[in-house]
């Protein structure tokens, strides 16, 4: 095998992680968690004034 074949073949092969348009690994996590909880207790307020609760 000759160098330019095996860089060839390191270049046609898929990469191992694919990604499939998801959320990142590395994104703000702690804002995340605190805005979902706001919302719970958004929600939360709003079935009780409402009065579904």
């Amino acid at each position: 095998m000759t160098a330019a074949t095996a860089t060839a073949t390191a270049t046609a092969q898929p990469r191992a992680t694919t990604r499939t348009g998801g959320p990142k690994e590395d994104g703000p996590k702690v804002l995340e968690h605190v805005l979902g909880w706001t919302l719970v207790v958004v929600l939360a307020m709003l079935v009780t004034q409402i009065g579904l609760l």
